[in-house]
């Protein structure tokens, strides 16, 4: 693993820690009033484009960050979803 590599992996982990605060908020208090539904859909999307990107050039760190930040995202519009309701 060289210098590249070990800064993309580095980056990925920060990118995936930018939700996980949120998410954890949001199950622990059950609550996502103030949690704006758009942003995390438009962030899937964002997602979604960035892995299709990342398979387009072959390239793993990419690909894994993302399909981690889809997962959060997907988590947090469903808890929005459900929220919601109750």
């Amino acid at each position: 693993m060289n210098g590249a590599d070990i800064l993309g992996y580095s980056a990925s982990a920060v990118t995936v820690f930018t939700f996980l605060p949120q998410v954890l908020k949001t199950w622990k208090e059950k609550s996502a009033k103030n949690v704006s539904l758009m942003m995390f859909v438009i962030a899937f999307v964002n997602e979604v484009m960035w892995i299709a990107y990342g398979v387009m050039i072959n390239n793993m760190v990419i690909i894994v960050t993302n399909v981690i930040m889809i997962a959060m995202c997907t988590i947090m519009i469903a808890l929005k979803l459900r929220y919601n309701k109750e």
